[in-house]
């Protein structure tokens, strides 16, 4: 405990003698040792190897069961993760009757989870290093999209419990910055699948339906500003944006692909690229080990992309790009086993976001 303790004194953002304790903001020094103490305790504590983040399935004991803590997860969405609280047997009950009253009988309930993306049946997968030089070509050019700072996307996340059936929660959430560093952020319940038909909520901490386009959030922040990632303008280069990535993940230790795939989600969440800046990215992401082109795809939003894949432990994630301009558009992960003890099947979505300028 004491070792303990004194690791937590050393890695304190703000000591006592500190010049800016209590008179002033942070430094960029302490706003990363902040950041790193809210994080999972003892991850990145001064002195201690960092802990990777890896698939669900890395993380098993030797009878294969997930640990408790990671069983409560409610995977990230737009890369946030929150607790996911069980539903009790009467209010299962009522919200499939609900569901299925308010869908009929002919129709899949709102509240199911989506399926995972099909790759259509004869398409040509194409490279990734052509999808670099195809964005690459487009950027720069008069009409080119141009680096937004805030985003929209619409996403869906799988939360579990040790005692209670899964659920599906699909958001959609817009954030945009004004002129004087303040913003804005609107997070409504929606899936585009359905629309106008009732759809599952956590709000309150208790899940239930909620009528589409319910309002979870919708708030105005003051005026701030950061010049550490990803509150940073992302560089155009593709080394630069991949040492700006890892800087964002808390790690001077090269990204694997799957750590990449969540530090690319986490700049989208926070930035809508321009064109040089999704060039860049498609670069980054060309180089990346083990993500391999698998065929054009339709996303949730009706919108054709070009699929690239990665298997890593017992996870599959797909990446989501636009043919016409090698932007990022979605990435989901799926299970590549089943869990039969919290109900997940195998291809079960365990995630997905869809990016939109």
């Amino acid at each position: 405990m004491a070792d303990e303790l004194e690791l937590l004194r050393s890695a304190d953002p703000v000591p006592p003698d500190g010049p800016r304790f209590g008179d002033g903001p942070l430094d960029h020094d302490a706003e990363r040792r902040l950041e790193q103490l809210l994080r999972d305790p003892g991850d990145e504590l001064p002195g201690r190897p960092r802990a990777r983040r890896g698939p669900l399935s890395d993380r098993r004991d030797p009878e294969g069961r997930l640990p408790g803590r990671v069983r409560a997860l409610l995977l990230p969405g737009p890369r946030r993760v929150r607790m996911a609280w069980g539903l009790v047997a009467t209010a299962v009950v009522a919200a499939l009757t609900l569901t299925l009253v308010l869908s009929g009988p002919s129709t899949p309930p709102a509240v199911a989870a989506p399926r995972p993306l099909v790759v259509e049946t004869g398409s040509t997968p194409v490279a990734l290093h052509r999808m670099a030089e195809l964005a690459s070509a487009t950027a720069g050019t008069d009409d080119a999209p141009r680096l937004r700072k805030g985003t929209h996307v619409q996403s869906w996340s799988l939360g579990m419990s040790d005692d209670k059936p899964p659920i599906t929660l699909p958001e959609e959430r817009i954030v945009r910055w004004r002129d004087d560093d303040s913003h804005t952020e609107l997070v409504v319940a929606t899936d585009p699948r359905h629309p106008g038909r009732p759809v599952l909520s956590d709000e309150g901490g208790e899940p239930h339906l909620v009528d589409d386009g319910h309002v979870l959030l919708d708030r105005t922040y003051p005026p701030s500003w950061s010049d550490a990632p990803p509150q940073s303008p992302p560089p155009r280069d593709p080394a630069r944006l991949r040492a700006y990535l890892m800087e964002a993940q808390y790690t001077d230790t090269p990204l694997s692909t799957p750590e990449l795939l969540d530090a690319m989600a986490t700049l989208l969440d926070n930035w809508t690229l321009g064109s040089r800046e999704s060039a860049a990215l498609a670069g980054l992401l060309a180089g990346a080990e083990g993500l391999r082109p698998v065929g054009r795809v339709t996303d949730r939003l009706g919108r054709r992309g070009q699929a690239y894949v990665n298997d890593t432990g017992g996870v599959r994630r797909m990446l989501i790009m636009d043919p016409a301009t090698g932007a990022v558009l979605g990435l989901e992960s799926t299970l590549k086993e089943p869990d039969p003890e919290y109900g997940v099947e195998e291809g079960a979505v365990m995630s997905y976001s869809a990016w939109m300028r």
